[in-house]
């Protein structure tokens, strides 16, 4: 998949300095971590599954996870695994696979993730990985999830396939009670370090973490006004985003409002990015559709450190991937920074003339910056994320 691979070839010249890369199941795995973007969930229970995974390609999905558990009723699972196999055979038979977005399948437990890999077998090619919800140490659960992957993957890399990654999410209870936090992320941190190889990225639960305490954001809010939240978002960060740890990359929690009510609050979106007539319609679009609330918490999510983000309707991804694009700016600074490096240099003022770059405060951003551009692509000078957003709504109608 390549993420904008819709636009036009003029918005692509008009936009882009660089256009993003082409991302594979063979690609590095920091650059298929870093260009998840927005991932959209699909109940497994949908019945033209297999057609709505391409549908959404087209439209700019690039990552899509297949989902058997939360979003399905405990009686539906049968049916459900049933629908997928389906929907794999479907795709499977497909000849043209270049359009496929980055497919992951988030199932129960460890049992279920066997008995799922088993159905599956022969279409496990399609497959960039699984994701392991309620992944935690202290009930053994992530231990169980990569015994039994460890086992796949045995199999599958003797046969001369490729193994399978595996996306933890982050969400129990233990993990955002006080007492038991730092217990839960050490020992995950343990269970990660062990398995590295096939770790892709670490995904935030936040609905589970706020479901203890009775909690449930108002699309007027962020998590981030959530404090019980925040706090456990902010330790999974300094658990596992360290970069002299060459961190994990960590995605945003899931956004999952609709418009359907008379708004709280006023508007949090600025008016000055949308200066001209037609991105001021842009903006009171978006406003309407209640996505200035998801591009203030994807803002807060990118300072926390957090790339990509769980979504639950295609109309989302367009906003969370067009806010993935690299700047021209951030581009040059991070061009600059790593130049420093190479040549020892300590600090300067950026090409930008606002700000300094200093060589080893900075040269972990400038990396994770240049992963990001990879996978994303970097917007001509003065090109904003409004310019690609307004670009990929038009394609998206």
């Amino acid at each position: 998949m390549q993420h904008f691979s819709y636009f036009s070839e003029e918005d692509k010249k008009a936009l882009f300095l660089k256009l993003p890369e082409t991302i594979g199941i063979g690609s590095h795995k920091k650059l298929i971590a870093s260009g998840l973007g927005a991932s959209l969930y699909s109940p497994a229970t949908r019945p033209t599954l297999a057609l709505d995974v391409i549908k959404n390609a087209r439209k700019g999905v690039a990552s899509a996870i297949l989902c058997l558990e939360d979003s399905i009723p405990d009686d539906k699972v049968a049916e459900a695994e049933e629908n997928l196999t389906k929907a794999l055979a479907e795709l499977h038979a497909m000849e043209d696979k270049t359009e496929f977005p980055l497919l992951f399948i988030r199932i129960r437990n460890a049992d279920h993730l066997q008995r799922v890999a088993e159905q599956n077998e022969k279409y496990l090619d399609l497959l960039t990985g699984f994701v392991f919800p309620k992944f935690e140490d202290l009930t053994g659960a992530a231990s169980e999830y990569v015994f039994v992957l460890n086992q796949v993957n045995d199999k599958r890399v003797a046969q001369g396939r490729h193994a399978l990654y595996f996306m933890p999410v982050l969400e129990s209870p233990q993990l955002v009670y006080r007492e038991t936090r730092h217990a839960l992320l050490n020992g995950v941190a343990d269970v990660l370090s062990d398995n590295r190889e096939i770790t892709l990225a670490v995904r935030i639960g936040a609905t589970d973490m706020a479901s203890p305490f009775a909690l449930r954001r108002s699309r007027d809010l962020t998590i981030y006004d959530v404090h019980v939240v925040s706090s456990a978002i902010a330790d999974i960060v300094n658990t596992f985003g360290r970069a002299n740890k060459e961190g994990y990359v960590i995605t945003g929690a899931v956004w999952e409002h609709f418009t359907d009510r008379e708004r709280l609050f006023k508007p949090r979106l600025r008016q000055t990015p949308f200066s001209d007539e037609e991105t001021a319609k842009l903006r009171h679009q978006l406003i309407l559709k209640d996505l200035d609330g998801l591009i203030r918490e994807v803002e807060l999510d990118r300072a926390n450190g957090l790339l990509g983000k769980t979504v639950i309707h295609p109309l989302h991804v367009a906003l969370v991937n067009s806010m993935s694009v690299v700047t021209h700016e951030e581009y040059s600074d991070a061009l600059d920074i790593v130049n420093q490096s190479e040549h020892g240099a300590g600090a300067r003022a950026s090409i930008y003339r606002n700000k300094m770059n200093e060589q080893k405060p900075h040269y972990a951003w400038a990396k994770k910056t240049l992963w990001r551009a990879s996978a994303f692509g970097v917007a001509n000078e003065k090109i904003t994320f409004v310019e690609l957003l307004e670009a990929a709504m038009r394609s998206y109608v």
